[in-house]
């Protein structure tokens, strides 16, 4: 007797497929496509054109400059808290494991007012530096502060697991062979995290580049000084200047694609190292 069967794997395939092709185009090609359609409506020499401005060359360097360099330090301690938070066990450990997503659940506005009222010259850590005349807010370095706030937990979540699943046997058996614990770290530990580190360091970089609660208060948006992209592309919008604001934008997306295509592009590289 022969059971008749039926193409379920292909039905479900289609399903899936079309729901993906859907739910892309409408929440990322379209948008995508527009941003495009009114940047040429300056074309290409009015976009050139946008990018002579003094005011906007200086909020892209800055933007992606106080980005990377806190991507670059989310990297240092996005390991350091998951490390600790896997590794070792101490009072409290669920609380401060929990306390790691409040820069996902908090509002950017009220991180952005907390911040600069803690490291203003009024507040409790900026007082303090004022004394030796370090400024920390309305400048890059409360910049670079919000920024990491807002990005270290990328890193956490994504090395996490990672460290979770490292037997330990790794590292006793390495260690059994004479190998120093930076040796350990270096040969065993570190090519079974880079591409997580680089994934979460990514990941980081982006929201950088384009956030905005938090960064507008404690940045005091002083234009070639502290005003970053995202504000200066509201503030085009606000002056009905439409093209200019997508063609800043238009930017920003595409330097952020390069860097993430490098980012994966190392990522990979590393992963088929592994295997």
């Amino acid at each position: 007797m022969q059971i008749e069967t039926r193409p379920y794997k292909k039905v479900h395939l289609g399903i899936s497929l079309g729901f993906t092709v859907f739910y892309s185009s409408a929440v990322v090609i379209i948008p995508l496509l527009g941003l495009f359609y009114h940047s040429l409506g300056i074309g290409f020499t009015g976009i050139f054109e946008v990018f002579t401005d003094e005011r906007i060359r200086g909020a892209l360097i800055l933007s992606f400059s106080v980005g990377f360099i806190s991507a670059i330090i989310n990297l240092f301690i996005g390991f350091l808290f998951a490390w600790v938070l896997v590794r070792y066990q101490f009072p409290f450990k669920k609380f401060f494991d929990t306390l790691i997503d409040l820069p996902f659940t908090l509002p950017t506005a009220v991180a952005g007012i907390a911040l600069t009222t803690i490291y203003s010259q009024t507040g409790i850590i900026g007082s303090f530096f004022d004394k030796w005349g370090i400024k920390i807010a309305y400048t890059p370095i409360g910049i670079v502060i919000a920024l990491v706030f807002i990005g270290f937990p990328f890193v956490v979540r994504t090395v996490q697991p990672v460290i979770e699943e490292l037997p330990k046997e790794l590292e006793e058996s390495a260690r059994c062979l004479g190998a120093t614990p930076f040796q350990t770290f270096r040969k065993v530990l570190l090519p079974e995290l880079w591409p997580s580190l680089l994934a979460g360091t990514g990941m980081a970089f982006a929201r950088s580049i384009g956030e905005y609660g938090s960064v507008v208060f404690i940045s005091g948006n002083l234009p070639g000084k502290t005003e970053i992209l995202p504000l200066l592309i509201v503030t085009k919008l606000e002056q009905y200047e439409f093209e200019k604001a997508t063609s800043i934008a238009l930017v920003m997306l595409l330097t952020s694609f390069f860097f993430m295509f490098l980012i994966n592009f190392f990522q990979e590289r590393a992963s088929k190292k592994l295997t």
